[in-house]
């Protein structure tokens, strides 16, 4: 099969489509043949060889955390799927190829509405956007600010958390575009973090009173506005490191505000727990994707042989939503 590989780190250019073994699959797995996949951040840092793929290393390293295509192949233990289902689902790695190899308690049936192009930029952001506003507890009501509110998985939360009430939902970006975008979708309080304190911002859009509930992809460069933009008893679940891993903390603001910091992350979890999170977004997000009330939205779709364009895109900050590359 062709797939993507990384044969040496480094920039977008280092990325080639070769032809490699195709996966074969275990007895609980599915086959599937890759219709789309979709960038994540994940695969950028990857790219660059500080995040590998969990497991033993892999005779090829191929990017992809996501798919959506048709199942080629069951496992002899496998009764819930067929071959001919569409399916979309997560993975620790391999997205961009023909084909792909799944726990089949990791794969979602996708729904008729969807093509496959809209299908390959669901799992990954919405999966972890409602596992991270589950493990928040948000609930309706409450107030929320998400940072990156265009990137795939702030766009997700930001849908979700109109979908169970949140109010105000407030949300930070780095251009006027992007925000103006994720107001059509139910951000409330739109922020430009190139100009406004996001914390300030927060306090005047809550009565001074601060959010209930941050979900933040930035990380060390954001962390000290975070604990002044939360209320008291906030809960904070950070979901990504785009503003650096290292950052010192005034422990006085979380213990005075009994603040709560839940750290996250899909890849390197055991398969229960994201069988878990799978089943939990098929419950409770697929059927408003399904219906038309949240829907993923995509900035691009590219050819896989445009890869290294995808990859710079995504290292400009340039895309609002999901860059798909379709097979």
């Amino acid at each position: 099969m062709k797939a993507v590989v990384i044969p040496s780190y480094g920039e977008p250019d280092v990325l080639k489509i070769e032809t490699v073994p195709a996966p074969k699959p275990g007895p609980e797995d599915l086959l599937v043949g890759v219709r789309a996949t979709a960038l994540n951040r994940g695969d950028l840092l990857q790219r660059r060889g500080v995040y590998p793929q969990p497991g033993p290393q892999p005779e090829h390293e191929i990017p992809g955390l996501e798919f959506a295509g048709e199942v080629e192949a069951v496992g002899e233990r496998v009764h819930d799927f067929k071959k001919g289902d569409r399916v979309m689902g997560l993975l620790t790695g391999g997205g961009y190829a023909e084909k792909v190899v799944t726990h089949h308690r990791l794969a979602v049936r996708v729904p008729e509405s969807l093509s496959f192009a809209e299908a390959a930029a669901v799992p990954e952001a919405f999966i972890t956007a409602h596992d991270a506003l589950t493990q928040a507890r948000l609930v309706c009501g409450e107030s929320l600010l998400i940072h990156a509110a265009g990137s795939g998985v702030g766009i997700a939360t930001i849908q979700i958390a109109a979908v169970m009430g949140a109010s105000p939902i407030m949300g930070t970006a780095g251009s006027d575009e992007k925000l103006v975008r994720a107001q059509e979708l139910g951000l409330d309080v739109p922020i430009l973090y190139k100009t406004a304190d996001f914390a300030q911002a927060c306090l005047d859009a809550t009565g001074r009173v601060g959010a209930d509930v941050v979900i933040d992809l930035i990380g060390a460069s954001y962390l000290e506005r975070n604990l002044a933009a939360l209320a008291p008893c906030g809960r904070m679940v950070l979901v990504g490191l785009m503003g650096g891993m290292t950052a010192d903390i005034n422990l006085g603001v979380v213990l005075g505000k009994r603040l709560q910091v839940t750290g996250t992350v899909l890849r390197s979890r055991p398969l229960e727990q994201k069988a878990a999170a799978t089943r939990a977004f098929e419950r409770s997000v697929l059927p408003h994707i399904a219906g038309g009330r949240i829907r993923p939205i995509i900035d691009r779709t590219l050819p896989l042989s445009e890869v290294v364009a995808a990859h710079e895109a995504m290292e400009r900050n340039e895309n609002f939503g999901k860059i798909v590359l379709e097979l």
